[in-house]
């Protein structure tokens, strides 16, 4: 038995349009945009009567690979829960980026929440935290070379 590697992330978001932009602002391409339902999706994911739509957003070189998922149904009952740093679960996506500060910089023009300043662990990384949309977060490592 042998991973290769991670396929993709997938996201559940409500507004699709706004984390499709989310992502699109950071620099994520466009990969592909697809409606799926019926019996063998519900059959896949568990779930009765499941109509989903979703957005499909990798890096300029194609080596990473998200799905953004609107569920139309069923909806879920909870709505969107705002997670912190600490809550259990999967709880951020990180990016390596060239040009932290950059980066940093152009996400607030685009009014991005920026939640920690760039801070710099030990000789390795210099880090930052972003929340998207429906409380994405992003981490931002920028290797210290």
């Amino acid at each position: 038995m042998k991973i290769n590697r991670i396929d993709h992330v997938g996201v559940i978001v409500n507004d699709l349009s706004a984390a499709k932009a989310f992502f699109l602002n950071f620099g994520l391409k466009v990969k592909g945009e697809w409606e799926m339902e019926g019996e063998l999706m519900g059959y896949a994911v568990g779930l009765n009567d499941v109509k989903v739509a979703y957005v499909g957003l990798g890096t300029p070189d194609g080596q990473t690979w998200i799905e953004l998922i609107k569920f139309y149904t069923p909806s879920d009952e909870k709505d969107i829960q705002q997670p912190f740093a600490n809550t259990l679960g999967i709880r951020h996506i990180a990016f390596a980026v060239e040009d932290i500060e950059a980066v940093v910089a152009n996400l607030k023009t685009k009014g991005t929440d920026i939640f920690s300043e760039i801070q710099q662990y030990e000789e390795s990384y210099k880090l930052c935290y972003v929340r998207g949309p429906e409380g994405i977060i992003l981490e931002l490592a920028e290797e210290i070379k």
